[in-house]
């Protein structure tokens, strides 16, 4: 697959959208990152030390490998909205937009002259998503909060790993993504009803709220039935077979013969037709209540065979199967480059570096990745001059007076 050039003009459903983003780490940078890759222009706030996300993950010569797809797409800018001349940029820029996404703790904006009710007053028209950990309202609205503890204040975290263990931890920030997700699709709804009213709104996403809405069976049955569900490690709870299963070469399997008519498939796989019709294996809910024996019976069979085998024996039986990928299988897969979810991507500095793909795939106007992410405040002079309309002595002079950094034309990465 060719890679994309930097010149290469914008295309996307959101060419001519404009947002700003105010954020750090990963829930606002990832859902900023989503308008970006469909064509929106996003111009990225940063103070002078930058995103505090440019130090997770792997550095390569100093450089951000996570903030390099992180921050695709994206224009970096450093302002110090702390001063003066920093807040009235911002205001100016906001003036302009059509997003804000930011992701500070409730009240810190407004205290920094970027309120609500100032934005609201100067640009009607704007959509304000504002990511926290418990909302911009309630009790805890003033708590700190990551990913990582909402989980555990929605109850999720309770539910993850194995029922002999603590609680485990995901290996991915999975709450941030979908909260990325949420915010992106409410600030949609929101541009979509402005087109009708004239008028933007507020999008209030919470942390906490993102992984409560994953507890959706969890929350009826408990209201019904007073249940309160542990961990079930590799399981799905009340189903089989779902789970991991071993095989005679030292690997894993999952299989999700969820419903009766994939069972039936498995178990004549497994030289036993006769279990699509035992009343203690033909239905889903039967099954749900031997999860161990039904467990132990595909064990069994999966033992006897390769984790290749086994695989390839399902696909032809039309099981949902699969071996548990590592990141270097993957980069393997041949149907991750067919779909383009490996891609290969232009760096200043690093010559290229492949990041996720695009998703979702639209058939007519896609999104695309046209540069990686921009170092800290790289793009600040570009952004003044082009944007607002300043020439490059005006531009000095703020960055003389602290309100503006512009990295040096020679730095094309951030040092972190």
């Amino acid at each position: 697959m060719p890679m994309p050039q930097e010149s290469n003009p914008r295309t996307g459903p959101l060419v001519g959208l404009r947002v700003v983003e105010l954020c750090s780490t990963i829930a606002g940078p990832v859902c900023a990152r989503l308008f970006a890759d469909f064509g929106a222009q996003v111009v990225k706030i940063e103070a002078r030390e930058g995103d505090p996300g440019r130090n997770f993950g792997a550095q390569v010569d100093g450089v951000s490998l996570y903030g390099a797809s992180m921050y695709r797409n994206k224009q970096s800018i450093v302002l110090d909205l702390k001063h003066p001349e920093g807040r009235d940029i911002a205001l100016a820029l906001l003036d302009k937009a059509d997003v804000l996404v930011e992701n500070f703790r409730p009240g810190v904006l407004d205290r920094l002259g970027l309120g609500e009710e100032l934005l609201r007053a100067r640009n009607p028209r704007l959509v304000t998503v504002r990511i926290s950990g418990y909302g911009q309202t309630g009790p805890y609205r003033d708590l700190p909060g990551y990913g990582a503890i909402c989980e555990a204040v929605a109850g999720v975290r309770h539910l993850t790993g194995d029922p002999d263990r603590p609680p485990a931890r995901c290996a991915l920030p999975t709450t941030d993504y979908l909260t990325a997700v949420y915010a992106a699709f409410g600030a949609m709804m929101a541009l979509y009803e402005r087109g009708h009213s004239g008028k933007g709104q507020m999008i209030d996403v919470a942390l906490y709220e993102t992984a409560f809405s994953q507890m959706e069976e969890v929350v009826t049955s408990y209201e019904r039935t007073g249940t309160i569900p542990t961990r079930q490690g590799p399981r799905l709870m009340n189903t089989a077979p779902n789970s991991l299963y071993p095989t005679s070469d030292g690997s894993w399997v999952l299989i999700g013969a969820n419903n009766d008519a994939i069972f039936r498939r498995l178990a004549k796989l497994m030289g036993h037709t006769e279990w699509g019709t035992d009343p203690r294996y033909a239905t889903q809910t039967a099954r749900g209540q031997r999860v161990e024996e039904v467990d132990g019976l595909v064990t069994e069979w999966t033992l006897r065979h390769t984790a290749e085998e086994v695989q390839q024996l399902l696909i032809e039986a039309e099981v949902p199967v699969s071996r548990v990928n590592t990141i270097a299988d993957i980069f393997e897969d041949q149907h991750y480059r067919a779909r383009e979810m490996l891609m290969r991507i232009p760096h200043p500095s690093l010559g290229a570096v492949t990041m996720t793909g695009v998703v979702p795939k639209m058939s007519r106007t896609p999104g695309l990745v046209v540069k990686a992410g921009s170092g800290i405040g790289q793009d600040t002079r570009d952004v003044l001059t082009q944007d607002l309309g300043l020439d490059d002595t005006q531009v000095d002079r703020l960055a003389a007076a602290g309100a503006v950094w512009c990295a040096p034309t020679s730095q094309m990465t951030p040092t972190s």
